[in-house]
């Protein structure tokens, strides 16, 4: 398996488990800050289309900028390509974690989806 890339954030507490969990199986990572440097627009177009096009799963709905930029409604009506250059410009707007690689793509941190990546490997 290719070094994952972890976006994630210091004070995401998902983030936290996330990177418990990896270090715990020996997975090698980088970890990226998210916020200072966000997913390149290509990873973003790799992990919407690992979440089958759904392009609100990519955005932090629970996030401040998430809620001020009013992106509940406006993905109603938004592009893709407008959504992923949104998200490319402001690292606060997706969903963490974000690891991705050559061959895995995941987003957020669930055990059993995570689980049955990591296990597969």
């Amino acid at each position: 398996m290719t070094t994952l890339k972890a976006y994630m954030h210091s004070n995401c507490g998902t983030c936290r488990k996330a990177k418990k969990y990896l270090t715990g199986l020996g997975v090698e990572f980088s970890e990226i800050p998210i916020r200072e440097q966000p997913p390149t627009k290509d990873e973003l177009g790799i992990m919407l289309d690992a979440y089958d096009g759904v392009v609100s799963r990519l955005f932090n709905t629970s996030g401040q900028d998430y809620r001020q930029g009013d992106y509940k409604n406006r993905l109603k009506t938004m592009s893709p390509e407008m959504a992923i250059d949104e998200l490319a410009a402001n690292g606060n707007l997706i969903k963490r974690p974000f690891v991705i690689s050559d061959t895995i793509a995941l987003i957020g941190f669930r055990q059993d989806e995570w689980d049955g990546v990591f296990q597969a490997c």
